[in-house]
């Protein structure tokens, strides 16, 4: 049997009673919207059970990395993915962008697992396949969250974020019916998201440059900041070998698609905006840039590496209406909602 989601209501609902019927054990097939809105795609709901070799479909556990503690715990999914979402989003944000932040929590935890399964841990945490921090996603427990937040946040932002865990329990992104690797996201963009090529290594189908539009409640829009130019000088021959640098050779020459700093030359070196960005604690590689005889100003706009989705964007989809899976399948090209 094929269903067609002909709207949010019904693909809300469908959605949920997918999930549902997971944790009472029945094994059915999954259906889930194509991004076009088209018919469902089927997966196989075996799939599910991928990270319990019993087929038991109870919560995945999540073995941990806590770097400060310097050990490792093991958690059911769902209480990490809520913990990722306190640790990288406002509770502020509108319940859809919360949402859109857990269903990319999960999904990158989900493939990390599989992952590490198949061809080990990161060197930087070899006993787990996830850690707390950055280098996977920024983890928060209760008794974390309780140290650095209010109780009235404890009163009105944890609900929230419950609350969007809860009802997007079990799902993930799909690309051509593969689990998406690498559910990036940032916090804002400045306006259009990047090609993840054109920052980082791989070209990812899903991550492509798109308009991120709903950004102007976002910090960071338009921020300067300067240096002398002798300190410039200095840091970029140390760090680049480059010399002869003056007011008049440092000029931008490309930019990328998503409007990031492609290449600069500075003196005798051609670099790109991310080394800069790097080297001088910019919010971003989307920047101008003007000298005087002794000084330089970098002008940024947004924060973030700009590949995948925009936090601050995401929440501006929210307020104008767009449901999670909207905001994901904007930010994710051609992805799909679907369960594990």
């Amino acid at each position: 049997m094929k269903y067609i989601f002909k709207n949010q209501l019904f693909r809300f609902l469908a959605l949920q009673i997918l999930a549902a019927v997971l944790v009472v054990g029945i094994v059915p097939r999954i259906f889930y919207e194509t991004a076009e809105g088209g018919e469902g795609l089927i997966r196989d709901s075996a799939a599910a059970c991928r990270l319990n070799p019993n087929g038991d479909p109870t919560p995945v556990k999540v073995s941990l990395w806590r770097h400060e503690e310097k050990k490792a715990v093991t958690l059911d999914l769902e209480t990490y993915v809520a913990g990722v979402v306190a640790g990288e989003m406002p509770s502020s944000f509108e319940p859809e962008a919360l949402k859109a932040q857990a269903v990319a929590a999960r999904t990158y935890a989900v493939s990390k697992i599989l992952r590490a399964q198949a061809s080990g841990n990161s060197a930087d945490h070899p006993s787990c396949p996830l850690c707390d921090d950055v280098h996977c996603q920024v983890y928060r427990s209760q008794s974390e969250l309780k140290n650095l937040k209010s109780e009235e946040w404890f009163r009105t932002g944890w609900p929230k974020i419950q609350s969007a865990v809860k009802e997007t329990a079990g799902q993930v992104l799909y690309y051509n019916g593969q689990l998406v690797e690498q559910p990036l996201f940032h916090s804002s963009s400045g306006g259009k998201t990047e090609n993840s090529e054109d920052v980082f290594v791989s070209a990812l189908p899903y991550l492509r440059s798109v308009e991120s539009e709903y950004e102007q409640e976002a910090p960071h829009q338009s921020e300067s900041v300067s240096f002398s130019l002798s300190e410039f000088a200095s840091k970029m021959k140390n760090a680049y070998g480059a010399v002869n640098i003056s007011k008049d050779n440092i000029k931008i020459l490309s930019r990328s698609e998503g409007g990031r700093v492609d290449s600069i030359q500075v003196g005798s070196k051609v670099v790109n905006g991310r080394q800069i960005r790097d080297l001088f604690g910019l919010r971003s590689a989307n920047f101008t840039v003007s000298c005087t005889d002794s000084q330089i100003s970098f002008r940024t706009s947004g924060y973030g590496h700009g590949v995948g989705m925009s936090q601050w964007g995401a929440n501006g989809m929210a307020q104008h209406n767009y449901d999670y899976i909207d905001i994901l399948t904007h930010y994710y090209s051609g992805t799909n909602v679907g369960v594990y």
